[in-house]
């Protein structure tokens, strides 16, 4: 017994799980009562460094190929549970992918050799970004499109493979793509919508989550969610998976539409894929916002106008009525990126420079704390903010933080949130949500408006999501534009 707690910190030779299945089960053991700290990761540097800060460093010895279990509890009997859960969850894993291989196979090439040549058209790397350039290259090589969940891959490396990819006519969606859907399997952080003839080709993994649910709520479904990684239409990319992806679309008998969601593109970039799209014989909508086109629901929208569709009521509960405080700062605490941004470019012509960690001009840089006076939006999932824990969408323990010390200093505000459901996300984000807005709304005036972005279908289900939250005092909105356009009433700005 130490004077903190017992601890458990071991190193497991032949084990692997991917790095979203790992920080779940560090948050799932991290939540069990007496665990006053886990870590359940790849003995990488990055994650031996994390385990030393938390004081449970494996020593000398540990290699990138070793699992680390590292783990601090109150007392020996909650120490225990806490390492049979982790075996648990672990062995679980295990069963779910099926029988044991005689000889594991530790590499994309490995498991392509022992398929047969007609096997899966796909592969998925989600290892460190170290070593993701030559998983991936593998699967290229072997004739196969690959999503590359991991980042920390270098600019020069994306390059390169998916100049290599064009040439093998496959696709690299990535790296750092967070989602897709492609014939119906959601990857990554996706949500459960129809299928349908609208496809979405997406330098932004939140951006596709919020149109993809908005089609679904309109009833329209998708033929597949083609992620290409945020970097994609960078001038330095040069949009080449973006390119390959529309042509796979317009090959593609399912699909009638394509609809083009990103971050503001480099201008670039933008005019060498609209000059693509308009050779392509299904007709390319666009949702690549920029201060001329802040709104990803108006891009909705105008597609399914031009489908001929009805646009219907987007899903809302209203929350209590608030007195509109002028003076008072928008606050927006974030967890996707390119919603953080949309948020931004609709506040920005209303209230004046919005200061963030992912600014719209490089002047308006937060620094490293987080906070400043006036109109702030923060992107927690920011890759900056992500280094070595959890994505906001799994812990949510940065954002409860920066609300709590929000409502502590009083300053007059009104609170702007995502929470995002779906595939991979938290399982019950109102639980945790719930009581810290409860709190906050106790100390003070603080009005709150969320943009709930998921469907009824999602193993959150909407709805049951949106009337916690409600109830908490949140004002709740299925599109992020409306979400943010009545922030801005509630601070009495004239739009």
């Amino acid at each position: 017994m130490t004077a903190t707690g017992v601890r458990h910190v071991s190193l497991r030779s032949g084990v692997y799980a991917d790095s979203v299945r790992l920080m779940q089960v560090s948050r799932d053991v991290g939540a069990r009562a007496g665990v006053t700290a886990v870590l359940v990761a790849m003995a990488t540097p990055l994650n031996l460094e994390l385990a030393a800060g938390m004081g449970l460093a494996p020593g000398d010895g540990a290699s990138p190929e070793q699992l680390l279990v590292a783990i601090e509890a109150a007392d020996d009997d909650a120490l225990a549970a806490a390492v049979a859960a982790v075996d648990a969850a672990l062995t679980a894993r295990e069963r779910a992918a099926g029988p044991a291989q005689a000889v594991p196979l530790r590499t994309i090439g490995a498991g392509l050799d022992a398929l047969p040549t007609d096997g899966p058209a796909l592969a998925v790397v989600s290892v460190p970004g170290q070593y993701a350039v030559a998983e991936a290259a593998d699967a290229i090589a072997a004739g196969r499109s690959v999503l590359v969940f991991s980042d920390g891959v270098p600019v020069e490396h994306e390059v390169a493979l998916k100049q290599a990819a064009h040439d093998a006519g496959v696709l690299v969606m990535g790296p750092d793509c967070g989602t897709a859907i492609v014939s119906g399997l959601a990857l990554g952080f996706a949500n459960a919508v129809r299928r349908g003839p609208v496809g979405l080709v997406a330098a932004s993994g939140t951006g596709a989550q919020q149109v993809s649910c908005l089609l679904d709520v309109a009833g329209v479904g998708v033929s597949h969610v083609l992620g290409v990684g945020g970097r994609d239409l960078s001038e330095a990319v040069g949009g080449l998976a973006t390119l390959d992806a529309l042509a796979l679309l317009d090959a593609d008998p399912v699909t009638e539409r394509v609809l083009l969601v990103s971050k503001p593109p480099a201008p670039a970039v933008a005019q060498s894929v609209r000059a693509a799209a308009a050779e392509l014989s299904v007709p390319v909508h666009s949702a690549a916002l920029s201060p001329e086109a802040p709104d990803l629901t108006a891009a909705v929208e105008a597609l399914l106008v031009g489908m001929g569709r009805d646009v219907p009521v987007w899903p809302s509960r209203p929350g209590p009525a608030e007195t509109p405080v002028p003076g008072a700062a928008l606050k927006g605490l974030y967890s996707g990126g390119t919603l953080a941004d949309e948020a931004m470019l609709l506040a920005a012509p209303v209230l004046g420079d919005v200061r963030s960690n992912t600014p719209l001009r490089p002047e308006l840089d937060l620094g490293t704390d987080l906070s400043a006076p006036g109109h702030v939006v923060v992107d927690f999932g920011d890759d900056a903010l992500t280094v070595g824990r959890a994505h906001p969408m799994i812990d949510p323990t940065l954002r409860l933080e920066a609300i709590s010390n929000l409502a502590a200093r009083r300053e007059p505000a009104v609170l702007l949130l995502d929470v995002v459901l779906g595939y991979g996300a938290d399982p019950d984000p109102a639980h945790s949500l719930v009581p810290t807005l409860s709190a906050a709304r106790r100390a003070g005036t603080l009005p709150v408006v969320i943009a709930l972005i998921g469907t009824e279908a999602d193993p959150q289900g909407w709805s049951r999501q949106a009337d916690a939250l409600a109830a908490a005092g949140a004002a709740v909105f299925a599109s992020n534009a409306q979400a943010t356009r009545h922030a801005l009433d509630l601070l009495g700005a004239a739009r």
